[in-house]
């Protein structure tokens, strides 16, 4: 599995151009796209994040989900899995992409609405050196999901495969967060040496037994593919 983010404006860009270009994010004062599913748009955010080239042009809108269940409190990595506390399949939120994008995979995906949900890379030596991490983000047409329930495994990876049109899964790279990132806001990390953008999230995290949700920031990779 692998990941990365493409969105908003009417003409088609390559990938090697996005990598040039510089990226911003800031607040979107915009509810996510009525063609949602009721259950999954009452479960969003009001507002979300929008990242934009230099030239102002959008590149993908984001928003999060209001509260994100997690059985712990983040404690750190368990072995490869950096967010254990998250159930494969949860829902993390919805991004929408206007032209054509890419995902870690260099797979082509079609502009639309998608649903993002927590999916780990499977231990089958298929993707050995892909990442130290196993934890990714899977992309799923938006028509095709329409609950906030925990998909089965084999559906899950089946209906992120059929965001990228092929037998694999339509994944971005999840990591943690650096630690001085700002918890209430998003903001964008440029990796020169891997020739990466990534966007930093502000997950709102429902812990199990705890009433107020944790603010909990995560990394993801939103431009630039896994090396071949």
């Amino acid at each position: 599995m692998r990941a990365i983010l493409s969105s908003f404006i009417v003409c088609t860009w390559a990938i090697a151009s996005f990598a040039e270009d510089g990226f911003k994010v800031s607040e979107l004062k915009e509810p996510a796209p009525g063609s949602l599913a009721a259950a999954l748009r009452g479960a969003l955010e009001g507002q979300g994040f929008r990242i934009q080239d230099d030239q102002g042009r959008s590149f993908a809108d984001i928003w999060l989900r209001k509260g994100i269940p997690a059985a712990d409190k983040p404690a750190g990595p368990k072995g490869a899995v950096q967010f254990p506390f998250l159930a494969d399949g949860e829902l993390l939120g919805v991004l929408q992409f206007a032209a054509e994008g890419h995902d870690y995979r260099d797979q082509p995906i079609a502009k639309g609405a998608y649903t993002m949900r927590y999916g780990l890379q499977p231990v089958n030596g298929d993707h050995l050196g892909v990442s130290t991490y196993r934890d990714y983000s899977l992309l799923l047409p938006a028509a095709k999901d329409q609950s906030l329930a925990l998909p089965p495994r084999k559906q899950l990876e089946e209906q992120s495969a059929l965001s990228a049109g092929t037998s694999h899964p339509a994944v971005f790279l999840l990591l943690t967060a650096p630690q001085n990132a700002s918890k209430p806001a998003a903001s964008m990390i440029h990796d020169a040496d891997k020739n990466t953008w990534s966007v930093v999230l502000p997950l709102n995290l429902q812990v199990r037994g705890q009433a107020e949700p944790i603010v909990y920031p995560v990394q993801l990779v939103v431009v630039g593919a896994a090396p071949a």
